[in-house]
């Protein structure tokens, strides 16, 4: 049985690596506030709410640049769909924490 080898000149996207940390820090300063809210019995400081603002914020920005990663021609993708679903997944966490919080659940 022969071993075939597949030589490539394909890079990941820088953008898509940027997207991907991004998400990992949003997701977890997301995290850390809900931690540090949980165990100050639920009160929450204007801090951890700018925290959260400054979140959103970096996840949309996060999501434009796996966009952007997506589109390079000749790229591995999977950083920038990592970092998309990613960023996703801290908007959705955001939008769950404002509905909690607005429909006291």
């Amino acid at each position: 049985m022969s071993r075939k080898y597949i030589f490539t000149d394909k890079i990941h996207t820088p953008v898509g690596i940027m997207s991907t940390i991004m998400g990992l820090i949003n997701v977890g300063s997301i995290l850390y506030v809900v931690y540090k809210t949980y165990q100050a019995g639920g009160d929450a400081p204007d801090r951890y709410a700018s925290t959260l603002v400054l979140a959103l914020f970096m996840a949309f920005l996060g999501i434009i640049l796996g966009l952007v990663g997506k589109a390079e021609y000749q790229k591995f993708y999977f950083f920038a769909y990592l970092g998309m679903v990613i960023n996703i997944l801290a908007i959705g966490m955001i939008s769950a924490i404002l509905y909690a919080g607005a429909y006291a659940i």
